[in-house]
């Protein structure tokens, strides 16, 4: 009698700018998936913090790149969803989240020698489990064979409105122009650096979330999964 067959490992792949929501949803979504979630934004943010310790200079990509083999970035998930970002072993889940951290993270992962240990780590994750990974480049990079694929976007606004609340939950005193500024700095750099921009793959859903909340995005891309699920496309 033959064994029964392994469920398919599926792999889901959220992009955006930042404040589009990708990363809570990305939470939420493995969470009802009960699928690992990866938030590869965090690993750059965990190699920034590591960086910034250290005085490395931005633009000085080798010393980057070197930094990156010889760093230890763990991702634990909760059971609510989040994760916890070990840096060396260290927790530093609220430290990477700081505004000093969203100013230069972009400036990290532009560099390709980054980028591309990065990528090896990522693939390595994501090629055990069923999991959800949300960032800049998953549908067009690191998973470009993802089996779902989506790009959520909200407008300028909203989105300064979105991370601007975050930071101050967060106890973080900054102005919205601050959080605009930052915003607008780090899509400039994201969609035009030269390695693995910003862009939306040409087979992602594109979503915009800007009059959406969390559970309603949630509840569209589970949708948008279910169905592709009963066609056999996943």
């Amino acid at each position: 009698m033959p064994l029964p067959a392994k469920p398919k490992k599926l792999i889901i792949a959220i992009d955006g700018p930042a404040g589009a929501g990708k990363s809570t949803v990305a939470k939420l979504l493995a969470l009802q998936m009960k699928f690992l979630y990866i938030d590869t934004g965090a690993m750059y943010r965990a190699l920034t913090l590591k960086a910034i310790r250290k005085g490395i200079n931005f633009s000085q990509g080798r010393q980057l790149t070197g930094l990156a083999k010889k760093t230890r970035i763990d991702l634990e998930n909760k059971p609510d969803g989040t994760i916890r970002v070990l840096l060396d072993r260290e927790d530093v889940s609220l430290d990477i989240r700081k505004p000093n951290i969203s100013k230069f993270v972009s400036d990290t992962a532009k560099v390709p020698g980054v980028r591309k240990e990065m990528l090896m780590r990522q693939r390595e994750l994501g090629s055990k489990v069923s999991c959800v990974l949300d960032g800049r480049d998953i549908g067009t990079a690191v998973f470009p064979d993802a089996d779902k694929k989506f790009f959520l976007d909200a407008d300028l606004k909203e989105r300064v409105r979105r991370r601007h609340k975050e930071l101050k939950e967060n106890g973080q005193d900054v102005s919205l122009e601050d959080v605009q500024k930052d915003l607008c700095n780090r899509d400039t750099i994201d969609s035009s650096r030269k390695c693995a921009p910003l862009k939306q793959a040409k087979d992602a859903i594109y979503i915009d979330t800007t009059k959406m909340t969390i559970e309603g995005t949630v509840k569209v891309l589970l949708e948008h999964i279910k169905l592709s699920t009963q066609r056999g496309a996943v």
